[in-house]
């Protein structure tokens, strides 16, 4: 457990890495989309390579693809919720934070991490973290760190106020994959099949409310491809 809880916090460590790049270098939309993009497949491929392949081992299809659609619709009716006070705008990078709440924003960042950190907890049950999903998530936090942060610095937050944001969201990542080591610790093989389907769904939610529409906001058609390459690029990881 303790080992899942430092890889959670290394995976979230990025959004605390991006942050700092925002306020100190102030990259442009458009690299923080590529980057964003890039991310986006990667993780498309750990889901499909290190939770749906694996669940299926152990459950039917049918079983993982209820379980695929039950975790994405329990994140999005939170989403929703959370949108509906001004969460939605906590990864844009024009300031529209301001007229939103600091709270939905914090608990906004707070959804998006669980999945991914819930998910980086099973895999260490596996023999070691997942050198392919770790990268994913890595990348996909740093563009969501700086892309958010831009925003939050626009909208007059100062640095120390989005530093401890970051860091309350790297400890709840470090939880949640301490609680995913754990739940599927002493589960059966079925049972932990069904616990990867769900996470596996939360994660794919996440990745089609929030990173794909900030990205393809700046790349347009373009970020397709840039998925694909992401997505080519953790088959290679996965494949090693």
């Amino acid at each position: 457990m303790v080992e899942a809880f430092f890889w959670g916090a290394i995976g979230a460590a990025a959004l605390l890495v991006g942050a700092l790049i925002a306020y100190f270098l102030n990259p442009s939309r458009q690299v923080i989309a590529v980057v964003m993009a890039i991310g986006t497949g990667l993780l498309i491929g750990s889901v499909s390579f290190e939770l749906v392949d694996d669940a299926l081992e152990n459950q039917a299809v049918a079983g993982v693809a209820a379980l695929v659609l039950v975790g994405a619709m329990v994140f999005t009716a939170g989403n929703w919720l959370l949108d509906r006070y001004g969460g939605s705008t906590r990864k844009d990078p024009t300031g529209a934070q301001s007229d939103a709440s600091p709270l939905a924003i914090v608990l906004g960042s707070v959804l998006d991490g669980i999945p991914e950190s819930f998910v980086l907890g099973l895999t260490v049950l596996q023999g070691g973290v997942s050198l392919a999903l770790l990268v994913a998530i890595a990348l996909s936090n740093l563009p969501e760190g700086m892309s958010s942060s831009s925003g939050l610095k626009r909208a007059g937050w100062s640095r120390r106020r989005v530093v401890l944001m970051w860091l309350a969201v790297i400890g709840v990542s470090a939880i949640s994959a301490a609680a995913g080591y754990a739940v599927l610790g002493p589960a059966g093989a079925r049972t932990g099949a069904l616990i990867e389907a769900f996470a596996a769904g939360a994660l794919l939610a996440m990745l089609a409310d929030t990173l794909l529409p900030e990205a393809y906001k700046v790349e347009k058609v373009f970020t397709g491809p840039l998925v694909v390459i992401g997505f080519a690029i953790s088959l290679g990881l996965s494949a090693a």
